[in-house]
């Protein structure tokens, strides 16, 4: 009669295996760190089920690890690691140099041009101004606008 219960158990820890694997495989393609989580429950739960533990045991295992990791861990890392983050082509003009062809006055707004294309630009301090010719840093996109700044002497 033990033997049946070790026989269950084993089937269900390659069961586990199998779904951890899966899991893993998903991730791999994805890299969304949403199912690695879950491949970590279904690891632990394989132990559960290795040890002889009831099948309910091995689901609230599965749910409990998974989920704990989920909304406690992702977080951080994809934080970390910047997942599924990437600048567009928008942002990627935050710390650009920019032409003035027309001056930017305090108060008030210039163009400058960038990569070839025409932008409405204001300084990052309403006490900012720029003349015709000069060069500018790109601080931030809102909107159409472009918000500079003094271009930093370089060394």
């Amino acid at each position: 009669m033990a033997d049946i219960g070790f026989q269950i158990a084993g089937h269900m820890a390659i069961v586990w295996i199998v779904i951890a694997v899966v899991l893993a495989a998903i991730e791999g393609f994805t890299l969304g760190l949403v199912t690695i989580w879950f491949t970590i429950g279904a690891a632990a739960a394989t132990v559960v089920a290795l040890v002889g533990g009831d099948l309910s045991i091995q689901l609230v295992v599965f749910f409990a690890v998974s989920l704990v990791l989920l909304f406690f861990t992702r977080p951080i890392l994809v934080k970390k690691l910047k997942v599924g983050r990437e600048k567009n082509n928008i942002e990627q003009l935050e710390g650009v140099t920019a032409l003035v062809t027309e001056d930017v006055q305090p108060f008030g707004s210039g163009l400058v041009k960038v990569n070839g294309v025409i932008w409405t630009a204001v300084g990052e301090n309403t006490s900012f101004s720029a003349g015709a010719g000069s060069e500018v840093e790109i601080v931030r996109v809102e909107g159409v606008k472009l918000i500079v700044k003094e271009k930093q002497k370089e060394r």
